[in-house]
């Protein structure tokens, strides 16, 4: 399986990191290996100061699909989740400033969170889902669907232009604003709606 995850998704998150709007969807890949293990804590990286939280809405793909109409999108998932990008911000904003790829930032050991999955059927509209990030009992991000640039259906059809999508494989649909530094010590909990779909603790 692979993951696929989608930059600049939300106006405000692209204004607080003083990125360009994109014409089309920014896409970057994760291993499998960028999982964090279920009720594992996540570790800092030796290799940043700065590794922000970033809270997603995913979705992952139930039939292997190229060149997928937007029309038919909403046939290729039943599984609605959430998860954390992590991100070393340091380290990107070295490799950004070369022009170089991001992986190392974004793709490291650990730095996808996935968290429980709910059926697509429970919501009434995937183009409007509430989901937050909590840290430390505050609210960090607040987001939803609906404020995406492009929706789940359009990023289905997008990215199924160059990846053919498999059983199994995530895709990352971006962050609104509010992303920030993790410390030692501190606890996410992430939840769609009312519903917590995730617990981490960072070491």
């Amino acid at each position: 399986m692979k993951i696929i995850c989608i930059g600049r998704n939300y106006t405000k998150h692209i204004e607080e990191l003083e990125n360009e709007k994109p014409e089309h969807p920014v896409v970057f890949c994760k291993p499998d290996t960028a999982i964090l293990l279920k009720k594992q804590p996540f570790f800092i990286p030796d290799f940043s100061d700065d590794v922000h939280h970033e809270v997603e809405i995913l979705v992952k793909i139930n039939r292997v699909g190229k060149y997928i109409d937007r029309k038919f999108a909403h046939k290729y998932y039943e599984e609605i989740g959430l998860g954390i990008d992590f991100t070393a911000r340091d380290l990107q904003s070295q490799l950004k400033a070369k022009g170089l790829p991001w992986e190392k930032a974004k793709a490291f050991d650990g730095s996808a969170v996935i968290g429980n999955w709910m059926p697509k059927s429970e919501f009434k509209n995937v183009d409007d889902i509430n989901f937050k990030l909590i840290k430390n009992d505050e609210v960090v991000q607040d987001g939803n669907t609906s404020l995406m640039l492009w929706k789940i259906d359009e990023l289905i059809e997008y990215v199924s232009k160059y990846f053919t999508l498999k059983i199994g494989d995530i895709i990352f649909t971006g962050t609104p604003s509010g992303v920030g530094k993790v410390i030692a010590n501190d606890r996410l909990k992430g939840y769609i709606e009312d519903n917590e779909v995730f617990s981490v603790a960072i070491k």
